[in-house]
């Protein structure tokens, strides 16, 4: 076992654990969203912590203020209690800002000028495109391009994303980066199954990636609990975390709830709301039954 292995496995002194539920306020919350909340709240309760409720609200062409409006009831009505103000990405854009400085000074950070169209494009010419977790991986095109050209596309305007060179990142942090995770005990990460993830965008200075680790870092986040969903990002937290010089929290991935086929309930299909649950006359007490709390 390396040094950076042993060091998550020892963990640290006992410390009061500081959790979050952290939301988007794209939509209504349904109950995945309540199990999550309150898996969040329980993890605090159970070390004497903090439960924090933070807003991921950068996606400003879907946030709307009634979602947050409806959010804040919803979690009241579950009997969720947390610390004001809650914490919103939209107006900490300068701290995702710093951070991208930060990594534009180590030299993992390149523009790249691609249209989704021209990637598929790309990946489809190269045939057996390597794959990652969320499917083919970006092939590089914008990789090798030259600093004047990259200057000189910006200059002119042209739409970007940031990405990160995972090559160049990973030759500046340790040979071995790893988690503890209270699910599945001891992680080593491996950033590269992802390949050079987008870390921010020309319209919008950060991406749920970069956001994460800097807002878990600012609020004091010791214990990450989400999804399962969501455990093959963490490899790349922890690169980030490394190469911004930031604390190492532990992780909680815990399971999800889903639908009559097994599906997992999201938003964009349509799962019922608790803001619908609530007008059919539900109970704080049939949500705790439906998600088997």
């Amino acid at each position: 076992m390396d040094d950076e292995v042993q060091m998550v496995a020892k963990g640290e002194a006992a410390m009061p654990i500081v959790t979050r539920f952290a939301p988007s306020p794209t939509g209504w919350l349904h109950l995945g969203h309540a199990f999550a909340a309150l898996f969040a709240q329980r993890e605090a309760e159970k070390g004497r912590g903090r439960f924090l409720v933070r807003l991921e609200d950068i996606d400003v062409a879907r946030v709307r203020p009634e979602y947050e409006v409806a959010l804040r009831e919803d979690l009241k009505w579950l009997g969720l209690r947390w610390e004001e103000p809650m914490r919103k990405q939209s107006e900490h854009f300068p701290d995702y800002q710093q951070a991208l400085d930060q990594l534009s000074d180590l030299g993992v950070l390149y523009p790249c000028f691609c249209t989704r169209r021209e990637i598929q494009e790309e990946i489809q010419r190269a045939g057996n495109a390597p794959q990652g977790p969320d499917g083919p991986l970006y092939p590089g095109t914008c990789r090798s391009r030259s600093k004047v050209e990259r200057e000189e596309r910006m200059a002119e305007g042209a739409a970007y994303a940031l990405r990160l060179d995972v090559t160049e990142a990973l030759k500046r942090v340790p040979n071995s980066l790893a988690w503890e995770d209270l699910s599945r005990g001891v992680q080593t990460a491996d950033p590269a199954r992802f390949g050079d993830v987008v870390l921010a965008r020309k319209e919008t200075p950060t991406s749920y990636h970069l956001a994460v680790v800097v807002d878990d870092a600012k609020q004091g986040v010791n214990l990450v609990t989400r999804g399962e969903d969501l455990f093959e990002a963490t490899h790349v937290h922890r690169l980030l975390q490394e190469l911004l010089g930031l604390p190492v929290p532990k992780w909680h991935h815990h399971r999800l709830i889903t639908d009559e086929q097994g599906k997992r309930l999201a938003k964009r299909d349509g799962a019922k709301s608790l803001r619908a649950l609530r007008a059919e006359g539900w109970k704080p007490s049939d949500v705790l039954s439906a998600i088997g709390w």
